[in-house]
């Protein structure tokens, strides 16, 4: 059986990872309080935990952005391809895994914004840590 992931499917992930990394420090600062948490942290440590997030930022950006500039790239079933697509199916997996593991013993705002929002944000996270797993797969040519 072979798997075939359309081009637009793809661009679609891609720009749902542009949008989580733009809304990233909207819900950082709406929804966590976060910068009100790391002010409590040290000097050294405040910038650690702000370089992270910017890490998580600029990887979601750049996810989106290989995705929709170059779909056809990431199911070429090169060894370039199986490693990209390796990668960032591993990071949306890590992420779902991480939502479902930890997550739930924390409480978010029950604004509906915030509520229906994060049922929207985990549904994101799970499309794309299916797409890159289907196209990981795909490119092990199996």
């Amino acid at each position: 059986m072979s798997i075939q992931i359309p081009n637009w499917i793809i661009i679609a992930g891609g720009i749902g990872q542009i949008f989580t990394a733009l809304v990233y420090p909207y819900i950082r600062h709406k929804v966590f309080d976060w910068y009100t948490d790391v002010k409590q942290l040290k000097p050294l440590n405040q910038e650690i935990a702000k370089t992270y997030g910017r890490y998580i930022q600029g990887l979601n950006f750049s996810f989106g952005l290989i995705a929709i500039l170059i779909p056809s790239d990431l199911k070429n079933q090169t060894n370039l391809a199986l490693a990209l697509t390796g990668l960032i199916g591993a990071y949306w997996v890590g992420k779902v895994a991480t939502q479902i593991a930890y997550y739930p013993m924390y409480q978010i705002p029950q604004k509906p914004l915030f509520k229906y929002g994060g049922y929207g944000m985990n549904l994101l996270f799970v499309f794309f840590a299916v797409v890159y797993t289907l196209l990981f797969i795909y490119n092990l040519n199996i």
